[in-house]
């Protein structure tokens, strides 16, 4: 049997697209790829109800990653409009709640790390480039594979402990970020405009939520890349 720690990466959703004209999972490669080479046995986790909690059960730790799809209006702080939740969301936010009430090692990244945030109460931005006044272009500024700014980081937080860096080089790609945040989320990074770029829960033994795509810098000693080889290392201690 592997010694690896199994990592359940939760899979993102297209309603029909190039691969299929049928609803579908997809999610890019490099997220499994950081996984193993961080020493742990990655597993894509669909979105059947009924195995929400075997899967929970049978995982070491989890990452929710990111993706572009549209939150319920009483996330961004809007009165409920009884519109469809989209099905990522629909499966996600229990699976999100559920992980952190069992403390497992988790790892939200983009659109994961505001899941986590909404799921202790956050509230958040649908759209910053009009919302607020933002210095950084957190959207097209540099493709994925690139540092497109810097974050700073908090002294004490558990990502400075992990990174041991105040300030980290980062890429971007989202429209949204996080609004209100509720007491017991701790903001642990942001970038030069004031965007939250990374937060942590302290009442948990893992869970940290970064807004940028550390999947994508897996050289070794890479402070992103620091992240994935301490989510096994937690998920390695609780399996």
């Amino acid at each position: 049997m592997s010694t690896r720690p199994l990592i359940g990466v939760l899979l993102d959703y297209e309603a029909s697209g190039s691969f299929s004209k049928r609803p579908h999972y997809a999610l890019r490669t490099a997220y499994f790829d950081a996984v193993w080479k961080a020493g742990g046995l990655p597993v894509g986790i669909p979105y059947i109800e009924e195995a929400r909690d075997a899967y929970l059960e049978a995982l070491g730790g989890l990452i929710v990653p990111g993706g572009f799809y549209p939150f319920p209006a009483e996330v961004y702080g809007r009165p409920a409009n009884g519109d469809a939740v989209h099905p990522r969301f629909a499966f996600e936010r229990t699976l999100m709640t559920d992980a952190l009430s069992r403390d497992l090692p988790t790892l939200g990244i983009c659109a994961g790390m505001q899941v986590m945030a909404v799921a202790r109460g956050a509230t958040i931005y649908g759209d910053i480039a009009n919302e607020i006044d933002c210095a950084v272009d957190h959207l097209n500024e540099k493709p994925a594979e690139q540092h497109a700014h810097t974050v700073t980081v908090d002294t004490g937080t558990r990502l400075h402990n992990i990174t041991g860096l105040s300030e980290i080089a980062v890429n971007t790609a989202h429209n949204e970020a996080l609004k209100d945040i509720p007491a017991g989320i701790v903001v642990s990074a942001r970038a030069p405009d004031g965007i939250v770029e990374a937060i942590e829960l302290p009442d948990r033994r893992f869970a940290i939520g970064v807004q940028w795509h550390p999947e994508f810098f897996l050289d070794d000693g890479d402070p992103n890349f620091r992240l994935f080889e301490h989510l096994i290392d937690a998920a390695g201690t609780s399996s």
